[in-house]
């Protein structure tokens, strides 16, 4: 592949950056799959990461103290599962920029948003609405419907959607900031996805929660494509609420313990509507069973039920992988590694002769470890011949196939290996 004024894409050189690179990839200490015998180029990290070695060892250390100990294992296991959840916090609030007594983990992550809802709307008078991004996803677009009609709101006139201007794939901040002003006295809630699904754009949190602040509406986040993604400062930035799981950059497995973040100026508030549960109560009295519910006065508050202390094991030792390399860090490889497979995939565009129109923003802080391509002319077709030639990519209706290059475990050399692939897989299915 001939080497466009910026880059070079032969497979030898991508090695050699991978060799010169500040933040080498720590693909050893993953499990990457195998299909037909042959290693994959995975680069689906943004549905689900790879499985990190440690997380057999951290497992197995859970499981022998439950073999050992028994109910015990509580309070003597090596880790005691009584209070599991607090050596997660040291790494949520390091990839969130919180307080560690503002980040729990806890649930899984619409359950979470609905908890947090619970808190956080509570439409009264004039004030029944929320806004969130069109095309969401899914999951929180039927959470915020079904939380608005059990209030007694009607979801077609409550939840209002920011969409793209026509035209365009991505949604200006300033559309939404036009919106808040304009519902300003009827806003409950503004609530988006902090990176979007679909396009991988990374939204302005912090613009976003002061314009809502502005207005008197709390601010909260879905931070699914958001964690282990890119650096956030949520306690700064002054965001009343977020959640998130940890199945997909975080590699913490399937459907692994999710978590939130609630601001230091709610976990206190004793006028705030939550549901309790016994592992929000106070912590120094909760085995002595009393009726009255005692709050933590942490995020832990919203904590209901006692830590799942296998799912979390899973969890702690890829938190831990974070803490040792540094978001910030992180996210500087993830901008070099995604501005390569932008260069390449537009390249082998050229050199073949079809359309890709890449709908994730092309500036680089507006986006996070993520290109979403729309290659005209190919649809599914092209997403299957990549997982036949053993690339792990994402299709998603109508005719996007979206690419994690996750810093993580991603090399460039893995992008000049795809860029081969895609010009084999376009070529052939030009000619057809």
């Amino acid at each position: 592949m001939q080497a466009n004024p910026k880059y070079t894409f032969s497979v030898e050189h991508a090695r050699s950056m991978d060799n010169s690179d500040p933040v080498p990839a720590r693909t050893s200490d993953f499990h990457m799959p195998r299909i037909k015998g042959k290693e994959v180029i995975y680069f689906t990290g943004n549905s689900l990461g790879l499985q990190p070695k440690s997380a057999h060892e951290a497992l197995k250390t859970e499981l022998d103290d439950w073999a050992q100990w028994g109910v015990e294992g509580h309070f003597h296991a090596r880790n005691p599962w009584v209070n599991y959840h607090e050596r997660l916090a040291s790494g949520l609030s390091h990839l969130v920029g919180a307080k560690e007594h503002e980040v729990v983990a806890m649930n899984a992550l619409t359950v979470n948003l609905h908890l947090l809802l619970v808190s956080f709307y509570a439409p009264k008078g004039k004030r029944t609405k929320i806004i969130c991004e069109a095309k969401a996803f899914p999951s929180d677009q039927y959470a915020l419907a079904s939380q608005i009609r059990f209030h007694g709101g009607n979801p077609e006139t409550d939840l209002i959607e920011i969409a793209p201007r026509d035209g365009a794939t991505c949604i200006e901040e300033e559309d939404i900031e036009t919106a808040i002003r304009s519902h300003a006295d009827e806003l409950a809630l503004v609530m988006l996805g902090g990176v979007h699904y679909f396009t991988g754009q990374l939204m302005d949190m912090q613009r976003i929660t002061r314009a809502a602040h502005s207005v008197g509406a709390y601010c909260g986040f879905d931070l699914a494509h958001a964690m282990g993604n890119v650096p956030m400062q949520l306690h700064d930035w002054n965001v009343d609420f977020a959640c998130w799981c940890s199945y997909k950059y975080l590699n913490s497995g399937p459907g692994a313990v999710a978590g939130v973040f609630v601001h230091d100026t709610h976990v206190a508030r004793e006028d705030i509507q939550r549901f309790d549960g016994w592992w929000g109560h106070d912590a120094k009295r909760r085995f002595l069973m009393e009726p009255k519910f005692e709050s933590m006065k942490t995020a832990e508050a919203w904590q209901m039920s006692n830590a799942p202390v296998l799912n979390m094991a899973v969890h702690a030792s890829s938190l831990d992988m974070f803490l040792e390399v540094g978001i910030e860090r992180l996210r500087e490889k993830s901008k070099r590694l995604t501005a390569y497979l932008e260069a390449g995939v537009q390249q082998v565009a050229g050199e073949v002769g079809f359309r890709a129109e890449l709908i994730t923003p092309q500036n680089p802080e507006r986006r996070g470890s993520q290109l979403s391509l729309a290659a005209h002319g190919f649809g599914k077709s092209l997403f299957e011949a990549l997982t036949e030639a053993g690339v792990i990519t994402d299709w998603r209706e109508p005719n996007v196939i979206r690419m994690a290059p996750v810093p993580l475990y991603n090399t460039f050399e893995d992008i000049a290996s795809f860029l081969i692939i895609l010009k084999d897989c376009t070529t052939a299915l030009s000619t057809k």
